[in-house]
């Protein structure tokens, strides 16, 4: 059995692996590259493998980090099933197209500056319409099911607990006639989420490949949490502000809430938290995405994967995704709307990195305002503009313009639906026959390293950290089997992204340089000597330039 590293290696987006085994070719995930413009460019890249030999796949979760490419690979010839639990098949069927109308969206807006730059215009990565057609290879299966995907290889989905539907996946393989077990985790899930049901313990594997976003830190606790989010929306809002929440899904933002109803049940006699939470209930808490609004629905229809509290709270009336205040915007004009007046209340908007979608609208409009707050409660990769903003810079660019930063900046960590180092940890001991070998993947470097020692030095399963178009040959010492094929690409784009780098940050100090000349203040006489001295370095600048492109 041979594993291909071909995303999600040493970096949490792209998730793709190829596994060859019992005479078959699949995949786990295909995924898109979100973040830095350098990775995005990645998503264009052709398929290092031929679509066409593929025998199946299986898909962990809907996200569009590990579902984005698939209509690519449809469009590409695939043609064989894509396994899915039943739930992450509904999911796509709404993310998929609206990450295809994005796609369109995206690459109208870069086809417009490539015409007046005299330059042919871009195919989008794949239109909404694609998307839709690629659905139809999708095949939905149950937790618990083993399925037989092919002559000796079987496969059974189990509860991962990090997004509705998300699946660890056990593959058993015969070769040889001598069965092995793989296991994939997908993302795994935040142990207390409280809509979801925890992940499933695994009891046996001889591999596994693991995430390990969160390997190098702790989440907050539910009462912590809680207690945190309630006082920092009654802060804003006691001050006359808004809470501004970007969110990849309604589902997290419900869970908050439903935090907090419980908390509220243990504190009946404390009149201030009571305050606060009455406070919270009264104000107008606005869902700007349409595709929020489909995913409740989905999250209405599979409520059999909550857990056994909420399913309780179901049978007696109690939606955990419907509360006092909950309002959604449609339409692109009540998404404006909501910034043409500012009163208290609170705005939840797609995308959770703030890269794309409606929420950059809201950025712009409230992240120069004192009164308001930008509240992060998800990962922020890095080179995303949330990830800008939660470290702590003076100023960012939205849709050209310079927005400053007065805003209060918040990020409660805990509410990722990522598994935190405590409970991947929990995971791996919890295997009663452990792995032989354990491959991390879906991680920073950093966090990966920290997490990697602290499993060899507590369990002595050995650990190996891919890089990018590495194939191991999967055995008791897993040895890197092939880097030929992949080294001139990987070094090429390595090299392309080194210098795209270094060309985004000239750009960047070019345009600080440009917002220094613009201002009015080092137009007079005084400031003469500083107008001349800038003169001479734009024009070395301008030399060196016209050098390297001739």
């Amino acid at each position: 059995m041979n594993i291909t590293f071909l995303g999600a290696a040493k970096t949490v987006t792209g998730s793709n692996f190829l596994v060859e085994a019992a005479g078959k070719k699949f995949l786990v995930d295909c995924g898109m590259y979100q973040g830095r413009a350098t990775q995005e460019m990645e998503n264009a890249e052709d398929f290092l493998f031929d679509p066409k030999e593929i025998d199946f796949m299986l898909l962990t979760h809907a996200h569009i980090d590990h579902s984005g490419r698939i209509p690519k690979l449809y469009n590409e010839g695939y043609r064989a099933p894509i396994y899915a639990h039943k739930a992450t098949v509904d999911l796509c069927s709404i993310m998929l197209p609206d990450s295809g109308h994005i796609q369109e969206n995206e690459i109208e807006w870069k086809n417009r500056k490539r015409l007046r730059a005299g330059l042919d215009p871009l195919p989008p990565l794949y239109t909404a319409e694609e998307a839709a057609k690629s659905l139809e290879i999708f095949k939905p299966v149950q937790y618990d099911e083993i399925v037989d995907v092919a002559d000796n290889i079987q496969v059974r989905f189990n509860d991962a607990g990090h997004m509705l539907g998300s699946s660890i996946i056990e593959i058993w393989v015969t070769e040889n006639g001598k069965t092995e077990k793989i296991v994939f985790t997908g993302d795994l899930g935040n142990n207390d989420i409280p809509l979801l049901d925890s992940p499933t313990m695994i009891e046996s594997a001889d591999y596994l490949v693991m995430e390990s976003t969160y390997g190098s830190r702790l989440h907050l606790r539910n009462d912590d949490k809680a207690k945190m989010f309630l006082d920092i929306v009654t802060e804003t809002l006691d001050k006359g502000g808004r809470v501004v929440i970007p969110s990849f899904a309604v589902g997290r933002t419900q869970e908050i809430l439903y935090e907090i109803d419980k908390v509220k049940e243990a504190n009946k006699d404390d009149e201030e938290f009571q305050r606060k939470y009455e406070q919270l209930m009264k104000t107008p808490v606005f869902v700007d995405s349409p595709l929020a609004i489909s995913a409740t629905e989905i999250f209405k229809k599979n409520t059999e994967l909550f857990e056994e509290e909420i399913q309780e709270k179901l049978k007696h009336g109690d939606h955990p995704l419907e509360f006092p205040g909950l309002q959604y915007t449609q339409t692109a004009d009540e998404s404006k709307a909501l910034n043409e007046t500012y009163y208290p209340s609170i705005i939840i908007s797609a995308s959770g990195m703030c890269d794309i979608g409606r929420i950059k609208h809201h950025l712009k409009h409230n992240l120069w305002n004192p009164s308001s707050t930008i509240l992060f409660v998800g990962y922020q990769a890095p080179g995303t503009l949330g990830r800008t903003i939660v470290d702590g810079a003076d100023k960012v660019k939205i849709f050209g313009e310079e927005i400053s930063i007065n805003a209060r900046i918040e990020y409660i960590e805990g509410y990722s639906g990522h598994a935190d180092q405590e409970w991947l940890l929990n995971f791996v001991y919890s295997f009663i026959n452990k792995p032989k070998h354990i491959f991390l993947v879906h991680g920073e470097e950093e966090s990966q390293e920290v997490l990697k020692g602290l499993i060899e030095e507590n369990t002595k399963i050995p650990v190996t950290i891919p890089s990018f178009g590495e194939k191991y040959e999967v055995s008791d010492i897993p040895e890197i089997k092939e880097r030929t094929e992949y080294t001139k690409k990987l070094e090429n784009y390595n090299l392309r992204m080194q210098i795209l780098e270094k060309l985004y940050k000239i750009k960047d100090d070019i345009n600080d340089m440009t917002a220094v000349v613009k201002d009015e203040k080092i137009l007079g006489e005084e400031s003469k000597n500083e107008i001349d001295t800038l003169n001479d370095k734009v024009k070395k600048l301008e030399e060196q330039i016209k050098n390297l492109i001739d």
